[in-house]
């Protein structure tokens, strides 16, 4: 198949790619945003040197992102260690929860930088490629787009190209890949895998489902973020869904939660890898029905995913919260053992705070207070429930 439209660059595409850019007037403002203090040419003369996406990113996205870092959060956290991950064996592809439109991947690329090793091909819904810079903007970092527009049949064309790219990429290119275990994030972060994309992973490939898994090497990878800073955008989003029947989001909400996701305060961040599933599928009968092979596999990476999150006081507050407002209050099963009373006292302050800053004629704070609770309680929840 022809991927020239979708995949990232390559490096004699590059030279047309940064003028495009540069010759933008959107894009000239948001670099200025970005880099104030660092005249526009030194930028425009900094990216002509660069002469791969990776030469790219370690010019720009590194700085920008380590400075993100330590203006915006508590530190940044990572353990690979369950991963055989040597500069001669990168090729995994890393399912994640979803939790940031920009920041998952691109945190992800900032630990493998810093590594030494490859950043990942990122897999992007179109619907996010607002503007025509933006498309060509991550196609420079690394990425990879991911059609979700059009009708049925569009749909299922691109499913075929876009599993027919993830296996070239994988098995070809032997490049890392980067993909969200479901369509868009988790807004509640109960973080279960869509078997809708187990299937189209082995659209391409050779051999039996369990072969065409094994080809593209699915590594679970749970993000776990202490603060969203984009929680009361998904609380509101959450009310507009209930109260206006067919809400959708505008693609000025889309720019709004990728800027508030981005400069957000986040506190600490942790990526913890867990080991690809390949031994894991050999345990599957080779006979096990397609329906109960699929319902398999994403109940091990959703298991995978919850055993690894990272659980800060925060989790264990929102869960005896909600415990709180139940009919009936079950004290033996608090989990203050977690946290200090200064600690629940302060998350209580920021959810009040989030809550104040819900942009709509009428919300519904119980409401809205409640789905804020479940966003961070939901990852204590389904980690408790393993270890019963």
């Amino acid at each position: 198949m022809d991927f020239t439209d979708m995949r990232p660059f390559e490096p004699e595409e590059l030279p047309a790619a940064y003028e495009e850019l540069l010759s933008d007037a959107t894009f000239r403002r948001v670099v200025a945003s970005v880099f104030p203090d660092i005249p526009f040419e030194h930028i425009a003369h900094t990216m002509r040197g660069c002469h791969t996406c990776m030469e790219f990113q370690a010019a720009f996205c590194k700085p920008f992102l380590k400075g993100l870092v330590a203006r915006c959060s508590n530190g940044l956290s990572c353990d690979f260690s369950a991963v055989n991950l040597t500069p001669e064996r990168q090729n995994y592809t890393y399912i994640s929860n979803h939790r940031d439109i920009v920041l998952d991947s691109g945190l992800l690329d900032l630990l493998l930088i810093e590594k030494g090793l490859s950043t990942v091909e990122i897999a992007i819904g179109d619907n996010l490629l607002i503007y025509p810079w933006i498309k060509t903007l991550v196609r420079i970092n690394r990425s990879f787009i991911v059609t979700r527009t059009g009708g049925i049949h569009d749909i299922l064309q691109a499913s075929q190209r876009l599993s027919a790219y993830m296996h070239y990429a994988s098995g070809v290119k032997q490049v890392p890949i980067w993909i969200a275990q479901r369509e868009g994030r988790s807004k509640d972060s109960s973080d279960e895998t869509q078997e809708s994309l187990l299937k189209m992973f082995v659209i391409s490939g050779t051999g039996t489902n369990k072969q065409r898994l094994k080809d593209i090497n699915l590594t679970p990878l749970s993000i776990s973020y202490e603060y969203d800073p984009c929680d009361y955008l998904k609380a509101q989003e959450f009310q507009l869904k209930r109260d206006i029947p067919g809400f959708r989001k505008s693609q000025s909400d889309d720019l709004i939660n990728m800027r508030t996701g981005i400069f957000g305060w986040k506190g600490h961040i942790h990526y913890q890898a867990a080991p690809c599933i390949n031994d894991f599928l050999d345990m599957l009968p080779d006979d096990m029905p397609k329906p109960d092979f699929f319902t398999a596999v994403a109940q091990h990476i959703d298991e995978a995913i919850y055993r690894g999150y990272r659980l800060y006081p925060a989790n264990y507050i929102a869960l005896d919260l909600l415990q709180e407002e139940g009919p009936q209050v079950n004290k033996s099963i608090s989990h203050k053992v977690y946290y200090t009373p200064t600690e629940r006292e302060a998350f209580e302050t920021h959810i009040e705070g989030q809550i104040a800053k819900v942009q709509i004629e009428h919300p519904d704070v119980p409401f809205l207070h409640h789905k804020l609770l479940e966003m961070y309680a939901n990852p204590a929840i389904h980690q408790l429930s393993l270890k019963g």
